[in-house]
């Protein structure tokens, strides 16, 4: 049974769609279950500015990729370098077992979009 802020965020998700550049974007994919997820943000004067996501997956993946844009909103790469996924599954309320995979999933889509921002940051 999903809590009912998760299913919120699933019928309600939060900053959904795609940023256009010069915004960064990330796909990344759970190989166990398949689950895949856009991220795209867009960062101004060391903050994330804007965030929007695509998810195919689960009711937990979409619910928790929507938590995560709502997270990372206003914070500096630092901060979201901070990111566990103990955190995300607060966001939404708590994950059952077999739905954990989908903190996992925002938090690898995190950090490969970190990674990313950091390639491009000038020298």
């Amino acid at each position: 049974m999903h809590s009912e802020r998760l299913l919120d965020h699933f019928q309600n998700p939060r900053n959904p769609g795609e940023l256009p550049p010069p915004a960064v974007v990330v796909d990344v994919t759970n190989p166990a279950c398949g689950d895949m997820l856009r991220l795209s943000a867009r960062v101004e004067d060391g903050r994330i500015e804007e965030a929007r996501f695509l998810t195919r997956g689960c009711t937990a993946s979409i619910a928790a990729s929507s938590a995560l844009t709502e997270w990372m909103t206003g914070k500096t790469p630092t901060e979201v370098a901070a990111l566990s996924a103990s955190a995300i599954e607060d966001a939404v309320g708590g994950l059952e077992p077999a739905s954990k995979h989908a903190a996992v999933l925002c938090v690898d889509a995190a950090r490969q979009l970190l990674r990313k921002l950091s390639e491009n940051r000038p020298q």
